[in-house]
C-alpha cells in the first residue's frame, strides 16, 4: 500500500475517542515533519458523540449527553461499537485537492458496498456515501469529516457495519434533518463487523486515492 497501517483496536478492545485523537495528533505531527510515512489508523470506538466546527446547538443530543468538540469539518455525529473508523493521516500531493480526496474516499466506499450487493452513491451537496433506493428518506451509510493542516489530513471516515442506530436518533446526524442512517448489516440482513470489512476497504482506498 501507499501508506502504513496501524490497527488501534476492534471489539472487544474498543478505543476511547480522546486516546485515538492523541494518537492522530502525534502521527500527524510526525508525518508533517517527515518522520513517518502517511499512516491510516484503523479502529472501532467506544460510544461517543463528536462535533465538527459547523455544529449548531439544536443539533446536539437532546438529553445533554457529552459531546467532544473537534476541529474537523462537518457537524455532529456518533461513533461506537459496530462502526468501522479509519483516520487517514495522509500527505496530499496537492493540499488544494481536498474535494478530490473526499471524492476518492467516497468512490472506494461505493465499490466496497457493491461487493456486499448494496447499491450506494454520492449525493450532490452532501458528503459521504448514501443509499437512495427504497421508501423513506435517503440513508447515509458512510460519513466523512476531514481536516487538512500543513498538507496532511486528519480525522476521516466512519462506515456503519453492524452498529445499532440508536446513537443517531438522539441528534441531527451530520446536520441533515431530512435524512436517515443505515448499516451494511441492516441492508443485507447478514452480520458484518468492522474487522471483517476493514482490510477490503483499505485495499479499495489504496486503489482510488491519488490526491
Amino acid at each position: 500500500m501507499a501508506w502504513d497501517i496501524e490497527h488501534l483496536g476492534f471489539a472487544p478492545e474498543f478505543v476511547d475517542y480522546r486516546e485515538a485523537l492523541e494518537v492522530q495528533r502525534r502521527t500527524h505531527a510526525d508525518v508533517v515533519d517527515g518522520k513517518k510515512n502517511s499512516t491510516f489508523l484503523v479502529l472501532e470506538h467506544s460510544p461517543v458523540y463528536t462535533a465538527g466546527k459547523r455544529t449548531e446547538d439544536h443539533e446536539r443530543p437532546r438529553d445533554g449527553t457529552e459531546v467532544i468538540d473537534i476541529d474537523r469539518g462537518g457537524k455532529i455525529t456518533w461513533h461506537g461499537p459496530g462502526q468501522l473508523v479509519i483516520y487517514p493521516i495522509y500527505r496530499l500531493n496537492d493540499q488544494k485537492e481536498v474535494r478530490l480526496f473526499v471524492d476518492q474516499i467516497e468512490k472506494a466506499g461505493i465499490e466496497l458496498l457493491a461487493e456486499y450487493g448494496i447499491t450506494a452513491q454520492q449525493v450532490e451537496g452532501r458528503s459521504g456515501v448514501w443509499i437512495t433506493e427504497g421508501p423513506g428518506p435517503d440513508r447515509k451509510i458512510l460519513a466523512i469529516g476531514i481536516r487538512i493542516h500543513n498538507g496532511v489530513s486528519m480525522h476521516g471516515l466512519a462506515l456503519n457495519c453492524s452498529n445499532e442506530l440508536a446513537g443517531f436518533e438522539n441528534i441531527v446526524p451530520c446536520g441533515i434533518p431530512d435524512a436517515a442512517t443505515t448499516s451494511i448489516s441492516i441492508e443485507t440482513g447478514t452480520q458484518t463487523t468492522p474487522e471483517q470489512a476493514a482490510q477490503r476497504l483499505l485495499e479499495l482506498l489504496d486503489k482510488h486515492i491519488t490526491a
